[in-house]
């Protein structure tokens, strides 16, 4: 199944609806859906993309980025249902959520995990 771009904006608001607003306190960029994908340079084209990001300016302030045509070509690859769809973004948008509460914290635990996560992947990958 494939959602299109707004279809995919709309069910990010009502997923947004559902975090409670002390969440977004300082997210001042918001929520952005980017249309292109994002793919990790450190790996081979068109094998690891990147779902969400988390921006941090000092000019702009802090804000999300998903990558609407990062959570396309996994659906595609991946067959994914209407359930699988939401899943993914509201666990891409917790995360970033995670990303900002602790860089208002000052703590960078998530972060970490993110880091070790990358290394065993490029590690099955062989790079």
């Amino acid at each position: 199944m494939e959602y299109t771009f707004e279809q995919v904006a709309d069910l990010l608001d009502e997923i947004a609806d559902q975090f409670p607003p002390a969440l977004f306190t300082e997210l001042n960029g918001g929520i952005i859906l980017e249309q292109e994908a994002k793919e990790d340079p450190l790996f081979p084209p068109g094998e690891m993309f990147f779902m969400g990001e988390y921006i941090t300016d000092p000019y702009l302030g802090q804000s999300i980025s998903l990558y609407y045509g990062s959570f396309l070509n996994s659906a595609r690859r991946e067959d994914w249902d209407e359930e699988t769809w939401q899943e993914e973004l509201y666990l891409t948008l917790s995360h970033e959520l995670t990303h900002h509460m602790e860089f208002l914290a000052n703590s960078h635990g998530l972060d970490d995990k993110d880091e070790e996560d990358l290394m065993r992947y490029l590690e099955e990958y062989g790079l």
